[in-house]
């Protein structure tokens, strides 16, 4: 069992390195986004360009209602004790073929084929990564949507 703040602390470099890596092999995330109502939170399949996530959900639940509304997310992978945290923009997009065939496949549901489900892109303006509480000082590893 690790306990809190018994790990090596990684590296800038080793944090970005892990935290590409989970964006290229993870399928879901928890995207949280918020109106006037209050925050809402919901799980997520999303599919990762290099640049930016792509996610897909039914038309008139909260999540797509507040990402057209807002334009902003933030986007949590992991867990607890590994977690990497995306702050993000958003935007309604029509992927191309290749790319909604990716998202279908990593998915394992295709939008295509629903009515009603949009496809929501999140470039990535800030993210932070961190396993314990050693490596909270040097959390952030994109800041303004350049790698630190």
């Amino acid at each position: 069992m690790v306990r809190w703040g018994m790990t090596n602390p990684r590296t800038r470099a080793e944090r970005k390195k892990d935290t590409l890596r989970r964006l290229a092999q993870d399928v879901d995330a928890w995207v949280a986004t918020a109106d006037d109502s209050g925050p809402y939170l919901m799980p997520l399949s999303f599919h990762w360009d290099g640049t930016a996530l792509l996610f897909s959900t039914f038309a008139t639940n909260p999540t797509a209602r507040n990402l057209v509304a807002t334009g902003r997310a933030r986007v949590a992978l992991g867990e607890t004790r590994d977690v990497v945290m995306i702050e993000g923009t958003a935007t309604v997009v029509e992927p191309t073929d290749e790319v909604a065939a990716a998202f279908a496949k990593r998915a394992g549901f295709d939008p295509r084929v629903l009515k009603k489900y949009p496809y929501f892109q999140v470039r990535p303006r800030q993210i932070q990564a961190w396993r314990e509480v050693d490596e909270i000082k040097d959390r952030t590893i994109m800041r303004d949507g350049e790698w630190i």
